[in-house]
């Protein structure tokens, strides 16, 4: 099986002019109802809670140390509140 080569100026991403811009629609517009429906999938509910929201106080350097690790510290301070339980 042989390819033919692309032609030397040919780009399988160009960058969109300001005219290709104005003339983009939404993808809703222009796909079957079932791919766009496919394109906005949403979690479902959720079964069974697994976690219970609470009010919480804590010194600020506590805080301030749990949040300076980013995102997901929330769950690195229910891992070391879990290991510390008595």
């Amino acid at each position: 099986m042989s390819k033919e080569p692309l032609p030397p100026d040919y780009d399988e991403n160009p960058e969109w002019t300001d005219e290709m811009i104005a003339e983009a629609r939404p993808a809703s517009e222009v796909l079957p109802p079932e791919v766009a429906a496919l394109l906005v999938r949403r979690r479902g509910p959720q079964t069974a809670p697994t976690k219970k929201a609470v009010t919480l106080r804590l010194d600020p350097d506590v805080l301030d140390k749990f949040r300076s690790t980013g995102p997901g510290w929330q769950s690195r301070m229910n891992e070391a509140l879990r290991q510390a339980k008595v």
